[in-house]
Order: C-alpha cells, then sequence, then structure tokens
C-alpha cells in the first residue's frame, strides 16, 4: 500500500522536474534579452521598453514580408528587363513620397502624441496583414495598395520613433549607442521571425498574415506601455532653441529678408524650420547619401554581375548569398560596434567609415575577386549601419524639437531616393566587375570630397550641447 500510494508523488515530481527543464532554457533566454533591452540604466529611462516595442515591429514586418515573398508583388524572375527592375526602384519611392511632404510636418504638430501615433502605425499595420490574409493566395490587384500602405505606416513608426530616443536616453548611454541598440534590437527580432513566417507559410500562405496581426497588436498595446514623458516636450524646446546653441549651429528656418535676417512670427519669435540646418547635420546628410547611393548601387549592379559573371570557383546563386550574406553580417557587425562605442562624436564615425568605405571599393577595383568583392559588400553594410546611426545622433542633437520628426522624415527620403539613384546607376553600367567598383569609389569619393572636413572641423571644435553621442 505504500509503494502504491508513494508512486503518484514522485510521478508527480517527475513532471515537475520536467517542466522546470523545459522552462529553463526560454527563462535564461527572457532574462539575457531583459538584461540586454534595460541594462546601462535603461529599464530606468524608458529606453528598455522602446526597444522591445521596435523588437515587436520588426518581428511584425518580416511576417508581412515572408507572407508577400511568396507572390508576384516580389517575384522578379531572372531574366527579367532591367526596365522592369527600374520600375521596382521607382515603386519603393512611393511611401517616402508622403513621408516627407505629408507625414512628417503632419507629425510634428502632436508632439504630444508620440505614443498614440506609434500605436496608430502598429494597429494600420495590424488591419492590413488582415486585410491581405484573403489576397495573398492570388495576388489580387488590391494586394498592391495594401503592402504600400504597409510600407507607408512602418516608415511612419520608425520617423516617431527616431525623434523619440532623445526622450528616454540613458545618462550612461550616447544618442549613437541608444540608437543602435533599439536597432541591434529590431535585427535580432528580424532573424527570429524570418523562420518563424516560413513555418508558417508552409501550412498556409496566410498564416504569416495573420500571425503579423497579432504581434501588431501586441506592439499597439505597448506603444502605452512607453514612459509619459514620451508625450511631453517639457525643458526641450528651450534647451535646443538657446540663443547660444543657434549661434553655432544655425538649426532654425533658413527663410531670411535680403539683409540675412531671420524671419520672425508675428510675436517676434523666430521660428524653426529645415531650410538649413547646422553643419555637422548637412554634412552628415552628405556623407550618408554616398553611403547609401553605394548601397544601392552595389545590391543591383553585382545582382545582375554575378548571375552572368559569378565568382572564381562559384556558381551564381552561391556567389550572389556569399555576398548578400557579407553585407547582412556586416550591418549586424555595424549595429552592434554602434551599441559596443563610447561616447565619441558622431561626425568622427562618419568620417571613420566613409575611409573604410572608400578603401574597400579602391581595393575591390584594384584586384577584382571572390575576398575583396565579399569585403567591400560587409564594408558597405557596416559603414552604411554605422553612419545612419550617427545621422540620427545628430539629428536629435541639433535639430529642435518642433521640427525633428520632419527632419527624419526628410532624412529617410533622402535616404532612399540616394538609394534608388545608386540602384539606377548600377542596372545601367556594363558589367565589368574592376569598372563596377571604381564607379562605387567614386560615389564614396564624392561624399568625403563635400563632408568630411566639414564633419571633422565640427568635431574639433564642438558645440555646447548634453551628452554629446
Amino acid at each position: 500500500m505504500k509503494l502504491v500510494a508513494a508512486e503518484p508523488g514522485r510521478g508527480r515530481r517527475l513532471l515537475r522536474g520536467a517542466a522546470r527543464a523545459v522552462r529553463r532554457p526560454p527563462a535564461a533566454v527572457a532574462r539575457r534579452l531583459r538584461r540586454f533591452t534595460h541594462g546601462g540604466g535603461a529599464g530606468e529611462s524608458g529606453l528598455g521598453k522602446l526597444i522591445e516595442l521596435h523588437a515587436v515591429n520588426s518581428a511584425g514586418d518580416m511576417l508581412i514580408t515572408v507572407a508577400l515573398a511568396s507572390t508576384i508583388f516580389f517575384s522578379v524572375p531572372t531574366g527579367e528587363a532591367r526596365g522592369r527592375v527600374a520600375l521596382y526602384l521607382l515603386v519603393t519611392m512611393a511611401p517616402f513620397a508622403l513621408l516627407a511632404p505629408v507625414i512628417g510636418p503632419l507629425l510634428d504638430k502632436v508632439p504630444h502624441g508620440r505614443r498614440a501615433a506609434m500605436a496608430a502605425s502598429m494597429l494600420v499595420r495590424a488591419l492590413l496583414a488582415l486585410a491581405m490574409s484573403g489576397a495573398v493566395e492570388t495576388g489580387r490587384l488590391d494586394l498592391y495598395p495594401a503592402a504600400l500602405a504597409v510600407l507607408v505606416s512602418s516608415k511612419a513608426y520608425g520617423v516617431v520613433r527616431s525623434a523619440v530616443v532623445p526622450r528616454l536616453l540613458p545618462q550612461t548611454f550616447s544618442l549613437v549607442k541608444a540608437n543602435s541598440r533599439v536597432t541591434l534590437a529590431g535585427l535580432v527580432a528580424t532573424g527570429a521571425a524570418a523562420p518563424l513566417g516560413v513555418g508558417l507559410h508552409q501550412f498556409g500562405s496566410a498564416l504569416p498574415l495573420y500571425g503579423a496581426f497579432a504581434v501588431f497588436v501586441l506592439g499597439t498595446v505597448l506603444s502605452f506601455s512607453l514612459p509619459g514623458k514620451v508625450d511631453s516636450a517639457k525643458g526641450e524646446r528651450k534647451a535646443r532653441l538657446a540663443p547660444a546653441r543657434l549661434a553655432t549651429a544655425r538649426i532654425l528656418d533658413g527663410r531670411t529678408d535680403r539683409d540675412g535676417r531671420d524671419e520672425r512670427n508675428g510675436r517676434g519669435e523666430r521660428r524653426p524650420g529645415l531650410r538649413t540646418v547646422g553643419a555637422s547635420v548637412r554634412s552628415a546628410l552628405v556623407a550618408n547619401s554616398s553611403l547609401r547611393g553605394l548601397s544601392g548601387f552595389l545590391t543591383f549592379f553585382l545582382a545582375f554581375l554575378l548571375r552572368d559573371q559569378p565568382l572564381t570557383g562559384l556558381s551564381g546563386a552561391f556567389s550572389l548569398g556569399l555576398v548578400a550574406v557579407a553585407a547582412g553580417g556586416g550591418n549586424a557587425l555595424g549595429t552592434a560596434i554602434g551599441a559596443w562605442l563610447k561616447a565619441r562624436a558622431p561626425e568622427v564615425i562618419i568620417a571613420g567609415v566613409l575611409a573604410c568605405a572608400l578603401a574597400a571599393v579602391v581595393t575591390a577595383a584594384a584586384v577584382y575577386g571572390t575576398v575583396t568583392v565579399a569585403a567591400v559588400a560587409m564594408t558597405a553594410g557596416i559603414s552604411q549601419a554605422l553612419g545612419k546611426l550617427s545621422l540620427d545622433a545628430l539629428i536629435q542633437r541639433d535639430m529642435p524639437e518642433e521640427v525633428r520628426t520632419s527632419a527624419f522624415a526628410r532624412s529617410e527620403t533622402l535616404m532612399q531616393m540616394s538609394w534608388v539613384v545608386g540602384g539606377g546607376l548600377g542596372i545601367s553600367l556594363p558589367l565589368i566587375g574592376p569598372l563596377g567598383m571604381g564607379v562605387g569609389a567614386v560615389v564614396i569619393a564624392a561624399g568625403a570630397v563635400f563632408s568630411v572636413r566639414s564633419l571633422l572641423r565640427a568635431a574639433r571644435h564642438g558645440t555646447p550641447h548634453p551628452r554629446v553621442a
């Protein structure tokens, strides 16, 4: 009887032990992720919650991408004419046609509703994912405007998120580090969501979209969990518009009369705008445009080149895969470096990555081969990631609160236009490897000529601002 009575208790202990063993690895991973997102004061400042929200956002976007990748929306056959690819480049500009002149200024007018704006972008994408689930199998015409609307709302979220980071910056973080921590979380979430989306797609082409719906609903709720200071600009406007700062950085509106005096409103106050910015932001925009142009150029030039002329000893598909992995790895590595870097002037970082990119492309032009092409792809990924993080930090640091969201919208538009121009250049060139690398070197050299000197001068002299990235 004792043996019989002991058996149920022993069985329960075994079940509890098995349950603990099953829970232990996920719990350990969750604790590590929590330390990453909330470490260094990010938990206390609220940045940790923004990092987690961005991870949710990136996972949802990836699930939608996986669902659309199976349709004719993203299908470009190997033998497709270059004109079709050029049309694709123009289509990618559609979200930005609304972003800069419409969405950015609109969001500027609601600086006290940033949480609601991010929640709205999540909710819109949740509903669009649900709407597209019925059209994804057949690729009906209504899939196209819905997919473009997803892109628009995704970019709108990104603009607001970038504008929010300074409000949640921990005392121990630079702006570059904070931006990279947010971006890195997005990359990790994207990498985790991609195989999940592929697995869901095996059971039904609409399942990734249902998954995206659930993820974006979660993101809608998490948006309102951000600290209240996200919707409060207390103290920011006065600090951003201090006379000494304005004299140094020239960040106010460029509308001047013929005597060069700044235009004022009816109350005699200066009106902030976007026509002129400080030397740091202006030069950073030039530098990042060249880096993004190189990225677009390499994407399309190498896609056509390596299909017809694979790297030595490799197939065309493997050559393309190698370059894609190198570029993606470089982007992730650049983001990780940004999270690891201690406080440094973002101007110096941008000048440094320009020099590295130029050296890599010049080397590949002189010695074209498997190693140098992979090195160019990786260096371009690292440079683009670090350059963009530093540009965001400069905009967050130097642009007045009233127009910061518009500044991010215009910055994103300029970056996308540069990528499209670079891609168009890559499509039009003859498929000669060293020639393409030489043209890439010219693109980067042009950006360096018009930006590096000004960036280094600004970093050397500095401006009176708190917590320089």
